[in-house]
């Protein structure tokens, strides 16, 4: 049955829910927590997983693919399942721990009757430790034939849906069928899972949603997602209406694999573009910081099942179809190509390639032949009849030109081929050609170089020494890893026909060092080597997952996982407001932008209630009210005329007015500014440059801000204008500093730190130690304040039994130890602050007014 949480995730209304069949009965799950496994509730930010590891030793891995690595027939009224040897998900077993338990959860790639598939279900758990997820046909319709095939997998391949003919617009109901689907997967996961133990690695582009449904019920769960396609640019990526979505379902994941760093830039770039989520690199590893927690991104290219290949190889001499295909193809250099029937493998620009070298090249003409191997398409993929009927007439038309009795330049093949008859074209063939104009992978390269290494003390095997020669698209994941192979744009058809001819015509001797150096990396970097790397970095990314609290937050695919540190909590307005009733000297220091403003607000302006609850503040005699802030004076003083009594710190602390002073003093050590005539003409250099940069000229610094900018050429100009500055200004009595979407340049010694010793310092000379101190900031240079209270306790600026409530605003790393989630909350604590001290007061006068 679809739980009521299907339409509270979704937000839809339209009541078109897929039907789900009778209720069956639950597969046999393995927990180490209390309770029952409820559905998924999105009302609950719940979850089962408790706060201490499990003391079960032994962890497993559950991975969870569109396709269980299983094959299935039915014979005489019954099926009968084996291990699918090919299957990558088999395959990638050799590279976990030996005693590491291995579940998968998955579809099969045949339909069961409803009234079989739990006698299915059972068996399949029992002897193959395979949990299958069934969904009814016009669901499986939708999610693998509407969404996967025909919008994502042509978005993720640079195909814009133009129009409805190519490509097809996005429709709403197949993404909610593609939801649906991810959260039948996930309710067979959560039907076996030991949420604390198990490790779950999530596989391609069908389940990319199920880590949102995962993380939700289970915080702590370790996740890996690895993504077997390419990954588009941010200008491609975009066009995709729920884009956000699926990039906030991915980053619940604690690792994301690709293939090829140019996949995991073009993420990053999406994840800042729409985000505005920034990666670090630190020692070799790259991460995300995602609300506290660190999304780890692995770059490692899948490999092949050497001892597999070796094996198929074995039964291919044996069958005699390597001397077979020997004798067809004695005195001919054979070029091979197999590829998937899809419009993206670029199968037509390899043959006019093949046209285009027979026709420049008439020394080949007769030798030269290309046999290209079609597998059936894997699903009811965009334009595939069309495209078939286009390469069926080049065959044609090629054969016709430079055919003749005896010889066929093309030989075509589009009926299913058996790996052992594959692997004999690979033993023959000179040259392998790859075109696809893009790919996420293709592992045909590798197997190639394999083969044509052949089996060791084989008979008969090719004598002499060994070589290949390979010509590839630079659209493929594996171009990268293959140095020695010549790599073409296959949208230049002449270039690409001169690769052929230089790959045929190269010198023995290149072709077996290309061969070798091939070989050496294929060898090395296996199946096994990708899927031991990838757990070793899951394992390092998860490292700290019970050292932190966590708590879920946000609806629908919003969803996240806050992660903080032990110490790092929320602040209570109750209990600051009891220790605030009961302090006698109160010191209350608040940053403007970003604290007492919203970011984003165009009008700067303090609003009268942000000036009313200061006013009441500034009221109470115990309290020493200041706005630390970036801003200059005139803006400042300006705006909090209206509260007299309260001070200012302007431009981070280089002029400070006290409470009840109209005066302004200067706290910076020096009053040369010269070097402003050095700093001005390079920032607009950079300004003139940068479309929508600008520079505020202040007293006492020059900042240059981006943040109207694109996001990714801004930081760019930054970081140069950051190590140019530092070069020019290097012997100038100046700091140099990068904030939030910006650059300043300020005296040395200036910050919110210095000016908030110097008023603790001042209050405790005044006889009025300071025994409670609220300071409040949401960036880095507020960060000087919360590390200068700490140095205050220590200099004895502070009382011995000072009450501290440093607060950041918003959930991120912070030397504070308190926060508050954004400007409203900051302004309800402090309206909460000031009607305490009004009450205070009316008390007070109350007793005057009796005595």
């Amino acid at each position: 049955m679809i739980s009521r949480s299907y339409t509270n995730l979704l937000d839809l209304a339209s009541g078109n829910f897929p039907v789900m069949g009778r209720e069956r009965r639950r597969l046999p799950r393995v927990m180490t927590v209390p309770g029952n496994v409820s559905e998924f509730d999105e009302d609950q930010a719940y979850s089962v997983s408790s706060d201490n590891p499990s003391s079960v030793s032994s962890d497993r891995m559950i991975i969870v693919a569109n396709r269980l690595p299983l094959k299935a027939e039915r014979r005489n009224g019954s099926w009968s399942f084996s291990w699918d040897q090919d299957s990558l998900y088999l395959q990638l077993k050799d590279g976990l721990p030996e005693d590491m338990e291995i579940l998968y959860v998955g579809s099969l790639s045949v339909d069961v009757d409803s009234h079989e598939q739990d006698d299915v279900a059972q068996i399949l758990l029992d002897k193959f430790k395979c949990v299958p997820t069934f969904f009814p046909p016009d669901l499986q319709s939708k999610f693998y034939d509407g969404f996967c095939k025909r919008q994502i997998w042509p978005l993720f391949h640079y195909m814009l849906p133009f129009s409805a003919d190519h490509g097809g617009r996005f429709d709403r109901s197949l993404w909610e069928a593609y939801v649906a689907t991810n959260k039948l997967f996930f309710q067979k996961v959560i039907e076996v899972i030991n949420p604390d133990d198990d490790f779950v690695w999530i596989h391609d582009y069908h389940l990319m949603v199920l880590p949102t449904f995962l993380r939700r019920r289970f915080n702590r769960i370790r996740m890996g997602f690895f993504l077997h396609s390419p990954f588009p640019s941010s200008e491609i990526y975009r066009s995709l209406p729920v884009r956000e979505e699926i990039l906030k379902a991915l980053l619940n994941s604690d690792l994301i694999g690709f293939h090829t760093f140019d996949y995991a830039r073009h993420f990053l770039t999406c994840c800042s573009r729409m985000l505005g989520l920034e990666y670090q690199s630190k020692r070799g590893y790259i991460g995300l910081e995602y609300y506290g927690r660190t999304v780890g991104i692995k770059i490692m290219p899948v490999g092949i099942n050497m001892g597999r290949i070796q094996s198929v190889m074995r039964y291919s001499e044996e069958e005699g179809k390597v001397m077979e295909l020997r004798n067809r193809f004695e005195g001919k250099t054979v070029l091979l190509g197999i590829d998937d029937m899809d419009i993206f493998k670029g199968i037509n620009l390899k043959l006019l390639a093949m046209e285009q070298m027979l026709r420049q090249h008439s020394n080949w003409r007769g030798r030269a032949v290309l046999v290209q191997i079609v597998n059936p398409a894997r699903g009811k993929g965009i334009d595939v009849e069309e495209i078939r009927g286009e390469i069926q007439e080049s065959c044609r038309r090629i054969n016709g030109e430079f055919g003749k009795p005896g010889y066929q330049p093309v030989i075509y093949i589009d009926t299913p081929v058996s790996i052992n008859e594959i692997n004999a074209y690979y033993h023959i063939a000179e040259c392998v050609v790859v075109t696809a104009v893009r790919d996420g992978m293709n592992l045909t390269p590798y197997e190639y170089i394999v083969c044509r290494q052949g089996l060791l003390g084989s008979e008969s095997d090719f004598s002499g020494p060994k070589k290949s020669m390979l010509v590839a698209s630079e659209f493929i994941g594996c171009s990268p890893s293959l140095s020695g192979a010549i790599r073409v744009n296959p949208w230049n058809v002449e270039a690409t026909g001169e690769a052929l001819n230089e790959a045929l015509s190269m010198s023995d001797a290149e072709k077996q060092l290309r061969h070798e150096k091939h070989f050496r990396y294929v060898s090395t970097h296996d199946v096994a080597y990708w899927s031991r790397s990838f757990l070793q970095d899951l394992e390092r990314i998860c490292v700290d997952h019970f050292k932190k609290r966590c708590w879920g937050m946000g609806i629908s695919f919003g969803f996240r996982v806050v992660a903080l540190d032990p110490n790092f909590r929320k602040l209570s307005i109750p209990c600051i407001v009891s220790d605030y009733k009961r302090a006698k000297s109160r010191a209350i220091l608040l940053d403007y932008d970003g604290t007492l403003m919203p970011q984003n607000s165009i009008n700067k302006a303090p609003s009268q209630e942000v000036l009313n609850f200061l006013d009441a503040l500034c009221e109470d005699k115990k309290n020493s009210i200041f706005i630390v802030s970036g801003r200059g004076r005139e803006s400042l003083g300006k705006w909090f005329t209206p509260c007299k009594n309260i001070g200012i710190a302007a431009e981070h602390g280089y002029f400070l007015k006290w409470s009840g002073s109209e005066e302004w003093e200067t706290c910076g050590q020096s009053s040369d500014f010269g070097w402003m005539q050095i700093v001005e003409p390079v920032m607009k250099q950079y300004t003139e440059s940068t479309d929508g940069s600008s520079i505020e000229i202040k007293e006492s610094a020059l900042v240059w801000q981006y943040r109207d900018a694109d996001p990714g050429f801004g930081s760019l100009q930054a970081k140069e204008m950051l190590e140019h500055l530092e070069s020019v200004l290097a012997n100038e009595p100046v700091a140099v500093k990068s904030g939030h979407y910006i650059v300043e340049v300020k005296p040395q010694g200036v910050s919110k730190g210095s000016v908030s010793e110097k008023i603790f310092s001042s209050m405790a000379e005044k006889g009025k130690p300071v025994d409670f101190v609220l300071c409040i900031g949401d960036d880095r240079s507020d960060e000087d304040m919360f590390e200068a209270i700490g140095n205050a306790m220590s200099k004895r600026l502070l009382c011995d039994n000072a009450l501290v409530f440093a607060c950041t605003v918003g959930q991120k790393p912070s030397k504070a130890k308190y926060y508050l989630d954004d400007t409203t909350e900051v302004t309800c604590m402090l309206e909460s602050l000031a009607e305490a001290s009004e009450a205070s007061n009316f008390s007070m006068r109350e007793l005057d007014d009796a005595l």
